[in-house]
């Protein structure tokens, strides 16, 4: 799994050279905005059981915009990579007014699991990597400046023969955000209710995402729990819950 490490860590490399590399907007050109988390959490699990971590993971999610179109690439990986996944997201707003927005999306997926194969008598374990083509509609509005609801259709498809084929999602989202808990602390609150079609299974799910950040500084603390409420997926587990500490940066990039 070396190769997967070098690509890792030229990734961060590339964005790092980036993000430090941005310029002071001028009026005259085009403006992008390239911003992105870095953490490390201990327990990366997946919203697919089979898919889940359940192991420390680096997560790193990244977002280049230009006027509607961004490019987000999302990477989870254990420390020796040999678990995780790559999805490498573009999407468009079609609608972008003050309130409302409609935004479609899709990406190819590349997922990193661990596997067992047979050789000349001999069973080892190997690190397999899966790949999906995937969509998303997520129609959104803002109730107040802190207060947000949307829903997401995700649609992912197998690009192999094994392992999940047709997976589907409906979220449903809500938002509370930039709740003053003093002059300098904000708490941001994300529950979510999901349903989970794969491959004949089902799932209905709650989760909920927390974040306690300082104004002045670009760390964050959050924490997310899983709770299953009715489920019949392969490795489904009842509950899962992790921490996770994360580094923020927003950019402004200039070009002609």
């Amino acid at each position: 799994m070396k190769y997967l490490q070098f690509i890792f860590l030229l990734f961060v490399l590339i964005f790092m050279a980036l993000s430090g590399g941005c310029q002071t907007p001028d009026s005259t050109q085009t403006t992008s905005t390239f911003s992105g988390t870095v953490g490390i959490t201990n327990n990366g699990f997946s919203i697919i059981p089979t898919f889940s971590l359940n192991h420390p993971a680096a997560i790193m999610n990244f977002s280049w915009r230009k006027k509607r179109v961004s490019f987000d690439p999302d990477i989870r990986l254990v420390p020796d990579a040999s678990k995780g996944g790559l999805i490498f997201w573009v999407r468009y707003r079609l609608i972008e007014q003050k309130k409302f927005s409609l935004r479609v999306g899709a990406h190819p997926a590349f997922t990193l699991i661990r596997s067992s194969v047979t050789d000349n008598g001999n069973t080892k374990d190997i690190t397999e990597m899966l790949r999906f083509l995937a969509f998303e509609v997520v129609p959104s509005y803002q109730i107040t400046p802190h207060v947000g609801v949307s829903a997401m259709y995700l649609q992912g498809n197998a690009l192999q023969n094994h392992g999940p084929q047709l997976t589907r999602v409906l979220f449903l989202n809500t938002s509370f955000t930039n709740l003053k808990l003093s002059q300098n602390l904000r708490l941001d609150l994300f529950p979510t209710i999901f349903f989970l079609h794969t491959d004949g299974y089902r799932g209905d799910y709650f989760t909920l995402t927390g974040s306690l950040s300082h104004k002045k500084w670009p760390f964050s603390l959050q924490s997310t729990i899983n709770q299953t409420f009715n489920s019949n997926v392969p490795g489904n587990q009842n509950f899962m819950w992790n921490v996770a500490l994360n580094y923020h940066f927003k950019r402004k990039v200039t070009g002609n």
